[in-house]
């Protein structure tokens, strides 16, 4: 089991973390730089809970965090702070209250945002990154599939009905997924609410809708956010090969910005790879056995 983590961030918020500690004996010589695991927009720090000790068994301390209005991390009653820099910032924040001097950033989707954000403002305490399947432009389609969903599910009132939902907004991305896989997801999902019926276990108010003006600003920044994160250190791009959110021709362009960046694609899966597929296992285990 991991250990439990809290801290506070410099607004005041109590936010919460896993902490996997590094296996004793898996790695001679002087400690590792700590993996933070950053979850996507509606999710929480239990999506690493197969990840996250599969790195630690690697000799590296892996540490997934609850971002604020997820998890047992406090809402905000703010929902403007509800963006990339705040959460870097609750991350540089994470670093500096357990002493650590730098870090590696793994960022599922939302998370790769605050990888890039981190990169910008925390230059110095980053000493690599994982993005899995985000990269500074999102593609249109996914973008109006996640705007369908989030803060908009229907009546939960069984957990039997909560699989069903973790199903149905998740299927076409996982299709190998057992029903063992969906339960599991759905018990991320969730939480069991005051009357004991599951409820979502994020902030509804997390996403605010960005007109196409600001997004066009916002690209451009993330562009420059990304070529700051893949300045002089390692850096890897994984895309699940059905993505609706990674578009190939974003990878293309991500590799000519950063030649020198590793790259792994995760058949059978879109948005985005559990990390616990062969293709990813391989990449992320010969990315960490280099990574300094």
């Amino acid at each position: 089991m991991p250990d439990e983590l809290r801290w506070r961030s410099r607004d005041g918020l109590n936010l919460f973390a896993r902490d996997y500690p590094a296996a004793a004996g898996a790695a001679a010589g002087a400690p590792r730089a700590p993996v933070v695991c950053i979850p996507g927009l509606t999710r929480n720090s239990l999506d690493f809970d197969v990840v996250a000790p599969w790195i630690a068994g690697l000799g590296r301390r892996a540490i997934a965090v609850d971002l604020r209005g997820r998890g047992e991390s406090d809402r905000d009653p703010d929902p403007r702070h509800y963006q990339p820099p705040t959460y870097a910032d609750d991350v540089a924040a994470l670093l500096a209250h357990l002493s650590l001097p730098r870090a590696i950033l793994l960022g599922t989707s939302l998370g790769g945002l605050v990888a890039m954000a981190f990169a910008v403002r925390h230059p110095r305490l980053l000493a690599g990154a994982v993005l899995n399947d985000i990269g500074p432009e999102i593609d249109p389609a996914g973008a109006a599939r996640i705007k369908g969903y989030v803060g908009k599910a229907p009546p939960i009132t069984s957990w039997e009905a909560a699989v069903a939902y973790a199903r149905l907004i998740n299927g076409d991305a996982l299709p190998d997924n057992t029903d063992e896989d969906w339960n599991a997801m759905a018990r991320r999902m969730f939480r069991p609410g005051a009357d004991g019926q599951p409820e979502l276990n994020y902030d509804p108010g997390i996403l605010r809708p960005v007109g196409p003006i600001r997004m066009r600003i916002a690209q451009w920044l993330a562009w420059g956010a990304f070529r700051r994160l893949a300045r002089d250190r390692p850096l890897l791009l994984l895309r699940g090969a059905r993505s609706d959110i990674l578009a190939p021709a974003t990878v293309t362009r991500m590799r000519r910005a950063a030649p020198a960046m590793h790259y792994a694609e995760v058949p059978r899966v879109g948005h985005a790879p559990m990390l616990s597929e062969p293709e990813a296992r391989s990449a992320l285990q010969a990315f960490l056995a280099a990574a300094p």
